[in-house]
């Protein structure tokens, strides 16, 4: 069983673009006016509206802190800040912005974790 997580978006094209092109996201499901993508095991779904949702954070894991640095590369001009360490967590992590606003957060575990 999966679930997915919606967002109402104003720019369905541009930010599925964003997401497809520059996170490396696919589509896992084309609707009239909703489309649901894929990263590994997660699905997040943006569907057109009169208003967006900017709240909360979509968070892209990855297995290396290299993979998180490559990501950084891409996102440099998004970026808040460089990847850095957050002990609290012991994850390694650095923030961007979508096109709308939304936080994403790209990040690596530093301790093993159970696979999903």
């Amino acid at each position: 069983m999966t679930g997915i997580v919606f967002f109402k978006t104003k720019m369905l094209e541009r930010v599925v673009q964003f997401y497809v092109e520059k996170v490396g996201m696919t589509v896992w499901l084309e609707q009239k006016d909703c489309i649901i993508l894929q990263f590994d095991n997660m699905l997040v779904g943006f569907c057109q509206r009169d208003t967006c949702e900017t709240d909360g954070m979509i968070s892209f894991d990855f297995d290396m802190r290299e993979s998180v640095d490559v990501m950084y590369e891409q996102f440099k001009d998004l970026a808040v800040a460089p990847p850095s360490v957050y002990q609290k967590y012991r994850i390694y992590q650095f923030f961007a912005k979508d096109p709308e606003g939304r936080n994403i957060e790209f990040q690596s575990f530093l301790d093993t974790m159970k696979p999903v």
